[in-house]
């Protein structure tokens, strides 16, 4: 059973400022550099750089406002990495099971060998 993961967007989910970030996106709506930085322990420059990574996987997007861009979570690109997370849950959920049972045959095997 083979899992398709997109490698280069949960690289930029497994960071907790982006995470973060889109928590932020998804409770308060949209957001710019600016006002996450003020909601981050990180520089507004540090943000940018955040920002741009979720919005080159396509987890964000952002419309031009001014000087300043008003970022978005693209929802139907999170839908698709929560599918991911899903489906690579249940194959190691498989996978684990498979463990337990194996090492619960190795200990009867094991158990009975000794006599007992």
């Amino acid at each position: 059973m083979s899992t398709s993961v997109d490698d280069e967007l949960w690289s930029a989910i497994g960071d907790p400022i982006r995470r973060t970030m889109i928590d932020l996106l998804l409770s308060d709506g949209p957001g710019t550099a600016t006002s996450l930085s003020r909601r981050l322990p990180v520089t507004r420059q540090a943000v940018s750089k955040h920002l741009a990574v979720l919005d080159r996987v396509g987890l964000i997007h952002a419309e031009p406002a001014g000087r300043e861009r008003h970022y978005q979570v693209d929802e139907e690109q999170l839908a698709r990495a929560v599918a991911q997370l899903s489906a690579v849950g249940s194959t190691w959920d498989a996978r684990l099971r498979r463990i337990k049972r194996i090492a619960e045959t190795f200990e009867r095997h094991r158990t009975n060998n000794q006599g007992g």
